[in-house]
C-alpha cells in the first residue's frame, strides 16, 4: 500500500484524533493528542490486519502519521516523542488526568520502552521470560 493510500485511509481516524484531542475551536491539548497517537500506533503494530493493512506497510504509516504529528505539534515531533513524552513525569500526570485504565497504561508504558529502549526492553523480557518458566 503507497503513502498516498494510507493516508487517506487513516485521515478520517487522525482527524477524529485531532477533534478529539480539542479543548476549544481552534486549541489542541497536546497531551491529550500524544496519548491518543500512541494509542493508536500500538494498536495498529498489535494487529495491522485488524485495521486493513499489512505488516509491511507499519514503516509507511509510521512516515504518515509522522507528517500528520509534525503539523499538529511542530516540525521536531513524531511518534517515538509521543512515546517519550508518555514515558515522562508529564506523560504520567496526563495519563492519570486522562483516566486511562491500567491496561491502557500498561500497554503505552510497554510501547515506550519497546520503541526508547529496545535493548532495555529484550533484556527485560528475557527476565520476564525465564523467571515465567
Amino acid at each position: 500500500m503507497s503513502q498516498q493510500e494510507l493516508e487517506e485511509m487513516f485521515t478520517p481516524v487522525l482527524e477524529d484524533v485531532a477533534e478529539r484531542s480539542m479543548v476549544a475551536e481552534r486549541f489542541i491539548d497536546k497531551n491529550l493528542y500524544q496519548i491518543y497517537i500512541a494509542t493508536l500506533w500500538a494498536n495498529v503494530v498489535l494487529d495491522p490486519a485488524e485495521v486493513g493493512i499489512a505488516e509491511e506497510d507499519l514503516e509507511d504509516l509510521h512516515e504518515v502519521l509522522n507528517s500528520r504529528i509534525a503539523l499538529v505539534l511542530g516540525a521536531e515531533q513524531n511518534v517515538t516523542e509521543c512515546f517519550r513524552f508518555i514515558n515522562s513525569r508529564s506523560g504520567e500526570t496526563a495519563m492519570n488526568q486522562a483516566r486511562l485504565t491500567k491496561t491502557h497504561r500498561e500497554l503505552l508504558l510497554y510501547f515506550s520502552s519497546l520503541i526508547l529502549d529496545p535493548s532495555g526492553h529484550k533484556r527485560w523480557m528475557d527476565r520476564v521470560n525465564r523467571d515465567s518458566h
